[in-house]
């Protein structure tokens, strides 16, 4: 099992150069209508870091004799799926605007269907799930726990910058800026009518 284990880290490693493939065509067709790239200092950081998680979960499986325990492993996985599923839902949703860096694509359009529907940064969601799902899968707690923590500290830098700007897009804050960051929201909030607020 350790060596189809392996073989998994590799396959995700090849699909995250693929999606970088999509992401760098996205970013090319962008740049033609004027779109630019939006300086963000913590990118390098979060793509070390996912090549970390899956050199990291690897190592700690081969050096450490991290076991496979099936009742943790069946939830991993299922997990692990479920993440790249949201994932794909959102490239697929975003199409175009779709891309690894922060661009100012709003400018051509805001995205309002799919995941967007209910939350801002429904990939941001994804990548957490899988960032601790994958190792896990086979124990790998160690590289679970300090890749997602890691993650989430670039992310919540990431979204200082995202957030930003593309609120400062009228557009992006009519269509989006009343949706929570991540998670939806249970219950709509209704609010009272003028005679309700008056015999409270």
């Amino acid at each position: 099992m350790t060596v189809a284990y392996i073989s998994l880290l590799v396959l995700v490693g090849i699909g995250r150069l693929a999606e970088l493939g999509i992401s760098r065509r996205n970013q090319r067709q962008l740049e033609k209508q004027g779109v630019r790239k939006i300086p963000e200092p913590h990118f390098r950081w979060m793509v070390m870091l996912h090549g970390s998680v899956l050199v990291g979960a690897g190592a700690e499986v081969l050096f450490l004799r991290r076991p496979l325990i099936p009742a943790l492993a069946i939830p991993m996985a299922a997990l692990f799926v479920l993440s790249n599923a949201l994932r794909w839902w959102v490239i697929r949703t975003l199409a175009g605007h779709w891309n690894v860096e922060v661009m100012e694509s709003s400018l051509v359009g805001v995205v309002s269907s799919g995941p967007y529907r209910w939350v801002r940064h429904p990939n941001y969601v994804g990548v957490v799930m899988e960032i601790f799902s994958l190792p896990m899968i086979h124990t790998a707690w160690i590289t679970a726990i300090v890749g997602t923590l890691g993650y989430l500290e670039i992310l919540r830098r990431r979204i200082r910058v995202e957030d930003g700007f593309l609120m400062s897009s009228p557009d992006y804050r009519l269509t989006m800026g009343g949706k929570p960051r991540f998670f939806p929201r249970m219950f709509k909030r209704h609010s009272r009518s003028p005679r309700e607020q008056h015999a409270a």
